[in-house]
């Protein structure tokens, strides 16, 4: 394992700072970067601030070169104190001075303040850090974070009552070991602000029950996740009650991310995927991975703790999945712009997920989903925020996929697909995607003219991939969709 170079923050090996990816927690500033002025420091130190802490490293490029501060001469004091000349109020940032094959670097540690609201001291500008950008707010948003950052509380409070038999010792040396940190574990908590430590005594934190604890419910209700299959597209009540499994997981966060994952993918069906550039059909799971994870993960870290008797639910339908979670969602955050914004709920159980690595980058979280979602041809995720709650929507395309298409009329279009021309391809994705079609339909999405089109379709039918829907010779309508054998 790589040695560590700060005192402050285990983590931070060569390789960290030269090849960690910027995110929310982590930004790199070199000499060469435009306008490198403290007072550019100031501003992002404090966008970190007001949103989750993080680490600046100054004196590295964005390429990962070790440069060396001390050219900046009698200028240095100016970043040794940029803390105190231009942030206000005073505020919680160590700098440390490391040196690395006899070049200065400089680090800022920033710690997440949970209360209060930074700005410029010179120009009273405040900044938020979204993703790996720092954004200047306007009043209104001022006032919306100055409002997000009060129902922050809840994981900063203690559990007087907490026995610590009931912390998950295993999992705990998981994270020392991934934070490279060397001394006691119960001082790690401590370091990263889920533990409170005074003569000798620890009292932890809500944050450090919901990551921990073996069983973080005894302590806070409903911090559990409920899975919930019904037969059918909708919930039914009385007689026609169509709900077939319901099954209730309990654990800590870390536990609970990887035991839902296993249990999920063998709930889900596997659909076949056509991949237009080889013209092979793929088998995979109804929904993406990578979709329905970040959801969950999403649900766990943001959810609203506080509200109590409101656990996750995963309810799963024949032709969509939905996951809820106790919100509304945070001030800064919408509808419309949750693709984009980022405001953590749980900005400690956030930092310990990233640490741990259960999830790449989690503050792209949302973004992610839409990309998976298109990737493997589905519907666009659909967020609603309705009666306090927020609900994610993943729709699937299994019942069109599975019965639309034939294991011999799949092996027919992939020992053929190179044979096929642009037009002849599209035909096939288009009938795949839409399990039917009609002659008009396919001119109109291929943007080639009706007697060709025909003449694909009369090739197709001769091979036995396609078949015509129709008794009437002459039926403009007539439906055109792979055969079944």
């Amino acid at each position: 394992m790589e040695k560590s170079l700060s005192k402050i923050n285990t983590i931070i090996t060569e390789k960290y700072l030269r090849e960690q990816i910027e995110n929310q927690y982590f930004e790199r500033k070199g000499l060469g970067d435009k306008d490198i002025k403290p007072t550019k420091i100031a501003s992002e130190l404090i966008g970190m601030l007001n949103a989750d802490g993080g680490i600046l490293v100054f004196g590295i490029s964005d390429k990962g070169e070790i440069e060396d501060l001390n050219t900046l001469g009698v200028k240095l004091n100016d970043y040794r104190k940029l803390v105190f000349d231009f942030i206000n109020p005073p505020c919680n940032i160590e700098v440390e001075e490391l040196e690395i094959h006899s070049r200065l670097i400089f680090i800022y540690h920033v710690e997440q303040e949970i209360e209060r609201v930074f700005c410029r001291k010179d120009n009273e500008d405040v900044f938020l850090r979204v993703h790996d950008t720092n954004r200047k707010l306007d009043r209104e948003r001022i006032m919306k974070l100055e409002y997000d950052k009060s129902i922050r509380r809840f994981e900063e409070e203690v559990v007087q009552d907490f026995d610590i038999d009931d912390f998950d010792w295993d999992l705990l040396q998981e994270y020392k070991e991934k934070l490279n940190y060397n001394g006691e574990v119960l001082d790690l908590l401590v370091k990263r602000h889920l533990a409170n430590k005074k003569e000798a005594v620890y009292k932890f934190k809500k944050s450090a029950i919901l990551l921990f604890a073996k069983d973080p419910e005894k302590y806070i209700p409903s911090a559990s996740v409920r899975y919930v299959r019904y037969q059918g597209t909708e919930p039914l009540t009385g007689v026609s009650h169509n709900v077939i499994k319901d099954v209730r997981f309990e654990n800590n966060i870390p536990r609970l991310i990887n035991e839902i994952k296993q249990f999920l993918r063998t709930s889900f069906k596997d659909y076949h995927f056509l991949d237009i550039q080889d013209g092979r059909f793929k088998k995979i799971m109804e929904y993406p991975e990578e979709a329905w994870l970040e959801g969950l993960v999403n649900a766990l870290c943001h959810r609203s703790y506080n509200i109590q008797g409101s656990a996750i639910y995963i309810k799963h339908f024949d032709n969509h999945l939905e996951i809820s979670n106790s919100g509304p969602l945070p001030a800064q955050v919408t509808v419309e712009n949750i693709k984009t914004e980022r405001f953590a709920r749980n900005p400690r159980v956030a930092r310990v997920l990233e640490d741990m690595g259960y999830v790449r980058q989690l503050n792209e979280g949302v973004s992610r989903i839409y990309e998976y979602m298109e990737k493997s041809m589905l519907s666009s995720p659909e967020y609603v925020e309705r009666n306090r709650n927020i609900y994610l929507t993943l729709r699937n395309r299994i019942s069109n996929h599975s019965k639309a298409i034939d294991e011999i009329v799949m092996k027919k279009i992939t020992d053929n697909w190179n044979e096929y021309n642009d037009t002849q391809r599209k035909i096939i994705l288009f009938l795949f995607m839409h399990h039917q079609g009609t002659v008009e339909e396919l001119e109109e999405y291929t943007m080639i003219n009706k007697n060709t089109i025909r003449g694909y379709l009369n090739k197709y039918i001769k091979t036995g991939v396609v078949e015509r829907r129709s008794k009437k010779q002459r039926d403009i309508n007539a439906m055109y969709a792979f055969k079944k054998h």
